[in-house]
């Protein structure tokens, strides 16, 4: 077997088109990766900047009510990470900015996408376009091309007469068209490890990057070679390829996409804000001083204290009622946001089950989780900007409730200093190893084609004639 892939890469780089397609594909990810890492700076930079000025914009408030500042709010910025560059997955639709204040949940705002002047079908070119989409459909003409130019000079049939088994040609020629994928592979990672910061979180994302789309390569090169030996026909074998190749990149995703959304539909934009706004409706009023949800509240701190009016209270109720308010919202925020959170969970999971018909699925689920771009990372930078959002908004409730003001005085303020103590935000990419959880099921699918198609070939092609 060792001498039929050495044999085959000879002639590969005998051949010039060969030669010249290799050159244009490391160039091209050459600088797809460069441009992926600079464009990846510039944002990341930008952010930075963004971050600093809003900070100081908050450290530079001086002589307010607290409550005023929570209405002033602040704001909290997705993390950008090297690997986005390669695979920016759901970030450029999904938005980077959540503004956090009172009294209100927020969605995230300004995504890429909705300020491009122009919107692709496939999105920004990033090397996982290619390494997913451009480079397989290679690897099929390759495999298809190798075994075509063997029937066609009845060297197969040579090579069966003279005892090579059937089998042990069509694994040869597998490997060798899916060593050709995992070289370009292990470039395009060596490229952005060069050219990016790189930790060992990043390497240990990249190791399973690599471990990923090598088993989708060796996928479609399995089975783009057992198919050319099985199929007498060069043009049908071709064609059944390149029909598969469709079905799995354009067809399958759409179909099951659109299924999933059917089976787990979101609510409506409307109907969301309407639900959410009479369930609001429904806790204490922090503004209405006649709401009697805060009145019952007014009787039990009274009797807490042992006064018989709001101005002897030693603390300041409004602060109170502003903290209660606040946490009545966040259970109806958990309620709603949550059942959405939830929903597209389901969506998720169903929708990478359909691995096990689409392998294509599980390794475009693994990059984008892996590169730390998918809806796993952005629920959790969600989940960790409202986690903050609470912590800034109890802080603020609670110096004005506690910090030596009276029930009433709205003029009562604070300065910088304390608006200095209160922690920033700061949010950074959850390991990989805590989250591999989310992508058993991709892995199992991924590793299940692996395995499955060595088998089919190993019983069925010695049944093929040749």
């Amino acid at each position: 077997m060792i001498n039929i892939i050495i044999v085959e890469w000879k002639r590969f780089i005998r051949n010039k088109l060969f030669v010249y397609v290799t050159a244009f594909f490391i160039l091209s990810l050459l600088v797809i990766v460069f441009l992926g890492i600079e464009q990846n700076y510039n944002q990341q930079l930008r952010q930075t900047q963004a971050q600093k000025y809003v900070r100081q914009q908050w450290e530079s408030l001086e002589n307010v009510n607290p409550h005023r500042a929570a209405h002033y709010g602040t704001y909290a910025f997705k993390p950008v990470n090297v690997l986005n560059s390669m695979d920016s997955g759901i970030n450029d639709i999904t938005g980077n900015v959540i503004k956090l204040e009172g009294h209100v949940q927020n969605e995230i705002v300004y995504s890429e996408a909705s300020q491009s002047l122009s919107i692709s079908k496939f999105g920004k070119l990033k090397s996982s376009l290619i390494l997913q989409y451009v480079i397989p459909l290679f690897l099929i003409f390759l495999a298809y091309g190798s075994l075509s130019n063997e029937k066609e000079t009845q060297r197969l049939k040579l090579l069966v007469f003279q005892g090579t088994s059937l089998t042990k040609i069509t694994f040869a020629k597998s490997l060798s068209v899916w060593i050709y994928g995992l070289t370009l592979l292990v470039i395009t990672i060596f490229i952005q490890s060069i050219l990016g910061e790189t930790d060992l979180e990043i390497f240990t994302r990249m190791m399973f990057i690599i471990i990923s789309y090598g088993v989708y390569y060796f996928i479609v090169s399995s089975l783009a070679t057992y198919l050319s030996v099985r199929l007498r026909n060069n043009t049908s074998a071709l064609s059944s390829i390149l029909a598969i190749w469709i079905i799995w990149t354009i067809f399958l995703p759409k179909i099951w996409g659109n299924a999933v959304e059917k089976i787990y539909p979101l609510p409506s934009r409307q109907s969301f804000k309407t639900s959410m706004k009479i369930d609001r409706s429904k806790g204490i009023d922090g503004h209405n001083p006649t709401d009697k949800r805060r009145e019952d509240l007014k009787v039990k701190y009274l009797a807490q204290y042992d006064v018989d009016s709001l101005k002897n209270l030693p603390i300041n109720f409004d602060g109170i009622v502003m903290q209660q308010d606040e946490e009545y919202g966040n259970l109806v925020w958990d309620k709603h946001f949550g059942n959405n959170y939830n929903i597209l969970q389901r969506q998720k999971t169903l929708f990478q089950i359909s691995g096990i018909l689409n392998p294509f699925v599980s390794l475009q689920s693994l990059s984008m989780g892996f590169c730390g771009s998918d809806m796993y990372h952005h629920l959790d930078f969600l989940k960790k900007s409202e986690d903050y959002r609470r912590y800034l908004l109890k802080t603020l409730n609670d110096k004005h409730a506690y910090g030596g003001s009276r029930t009433g005085d709205w003029k009562w303020t604070v300065g910088s200093n304390f608006f200095k103590s209160i922690d920033d935000f700061s949010h950074q990419i959850p390991k990989i190893t805590s989250q591999m959880e989310h992508y058993l099921i991709d892995m199992v699918c991924l590793l299940f084609w692996g395995f499955m198609l060595p088998m089919i070939i190993k019983h069925r092609t010695n049944r093929d004639l040749v």
